[in-house]
């Protein structure tokens, strides 16, 4: 991984083999980042995404493997307690032009990654909602 913050973006390479949140975590730490949005483009051949039960407050999982292209992946880093905290989705489409997604919980890089993050001067904080069961921000 290879990251430069110039202006208000952070700009992040992650290299093949590497996983895509362990990364962005590391860029945001080390450039003390501690609130934007994120955006990225790239490729995977092992993701995990997941869909939110409300009722069961539980992720339904799903892991893909092969060639799939990141079309899009979307979200935020801000703290939740003080700590780093991200919430991405991530869309991938395989050979077949067949798009999956949901709530990012792994990637590992098979080509490059290339992340934005909009870095915003401020603080957001998460709390735990326990009618949802979702860290939501705190505002």
């Amino acid at each position: 991984m290879k990251y430069r913050l110039i202006g208000d973006i952070l700009f992040v390479r992650v290299d093949r083999g590497e996983e895509i949140l362990t990364e962005l975590k590391n860029a945001c730490l080390s450039a003390g980042v501690r609130l934007g949005a994120v955006s990225a483009i790239g490729a995977s051949d092992d993701f995990t995404v997941g869909l939110y039960d409300v009722d069961t407050k539980k992720y339904a999982e799903r892991r893909f493997t092969g060639p799939h292209e990141i079309v899009s992946l979307l979200g935020n880093v801000c703290e939740m307690s003080g700590e780093y905290y991200a919430h991405l989705h991530l869309s991938a489409a395989n050979a077949n032009h067949e798009t999956f997604g949901g709530h990012l919980t792994r990637a590992v890089v098979s080509a490059t990654c290339e992340l934005t993050v909009r870095v915003a001067d401020g603080r957001v904080d998460r709390f735990r909602d326990p009618e949802s069961g979702l860290n939501l921000w705190d505002l």
